[in-house]
């Protein structure tokens, strides 16, 4: 086996999740984890780590370094991450954007250590290892944007993939530039939507007490709004051109739903809509 020892900078949900998955499934080697004292020592009570180590020690000691920060943070620590790793070594990440990664990542890495990064399409809207769950992957599409869309054929790459899924996930290689223009679709407008929709609906109720008068449809709609800003601060920044034109898009959509709303009805964007929802669920987005 290749992979003795994992390294996870950053345990929170996504990393936490990681390491408590890989000994679900049997991995029997090493996980050490960096992170701050306090999530160190929740991370080892719940069995997510083993260890708590500095970043320099857990990137030497490693053969998969598994990074689970925030963008900024990831984007922050690759050159010391690239200085301090094993030459045989596989570096990924779990970044919900991956150009900007992926461009600083090109830079540094060409051949051992390996870089192969990665999105897990999983995850809740509270954060940190004590949410942390075994099974989160579960069924979950797991993105990997390898350099050239090829992937490194390297036995440390090949039995990361097997882990993945052994965790339930399934593997989906894309490149980094579209998995960015799928995402914005596919989870940063939901997000923005979500957020807008429960500003937009709480300021305009006349009391507190009226949020009862709410079907499970708000509930469902709102979910997302309970998503933390820091996290979604370096989303949008290392996004923002495709999630402006994206915006641009549905803002153009919501004003015909509008017109169409005050003149024909909308029987027609209805039927549409309900088409697009079946083929959504059918492709297993949903």
């Amino acid at each position: 086996m290749s992979i003795q020892t994992v390294t996870i900078v950053g345990v929170g949900l996504i990393g936490g999740s990681f390491g408590l998955a890989l000994r679900k499934h049997g991995f029997q080697g090493r996980i050490l984890g960096v992170s701050s004292d306090r999530t160190l020592q929740a991370a080892v009570r719940r069995g997510a780590i083993q260890e708590g180590v500095s970043l320099d020690e857990g990137v030497e000691r490693a053969d998969l370094v598994y990074l689970a920060q925030p963008i900024s943070g990831i984007l922050e620590i690759l050159p010391q991450v690239r200085r301090q790793a094993q030459r045989d070594a596989l570096v990924t990440d779990v970044g919900s954007t991956k150009e900007a990664i992926a461009g600083s990542a090109a830079a540094l890495f060409a051949e051992n250590p390996w870089f192969v990064g990665g999105h897990p399409m999983a995850g809740k809207e509270q954060r940190g290892v004590e949410r942390a769950d075994p099974d989160l992957f579960v069924g979950a599409t797991y993105v990997l944007t390898p350099f050239g869309g090829q992937m490194p054929k390297a036995p440390v790459v090949a039995e990361f993939v097997e882990w993945i899924g052994r965790i339930g996930a399934r593997v989906f290689v894309l490149p980094a530039s579209l998995h960015d223009e799928i995402v914005t679709w596919t989870s940063h407008v939901p997000q923005l939507v979500a957020s807008a929709l429960a500003a937009s609906v709480a300021g305009q109720l006349p009391s507190e007490d009226h949020g009862r008068v709410a079907g499970p449809g708000l509930r469902d709609m709102t979910r997302l709004a309970e998503s933390p800003y820091e996290i979604w601060r370096d989303i949008l920044s290392t996004n923002r051109s495709n999630v402006d034109r994206a915006l641009g898009l549905f803002i153009e959509r919501l004003r015909e739903f509008r017109k169409q709303m005050a003149e024909n009805g909308l029987e027609k964007e209805f039927q549409e809509a309900k088409q697009a929802r079946q083929k959504l669920q059918s492709g297993r987005l949903i």
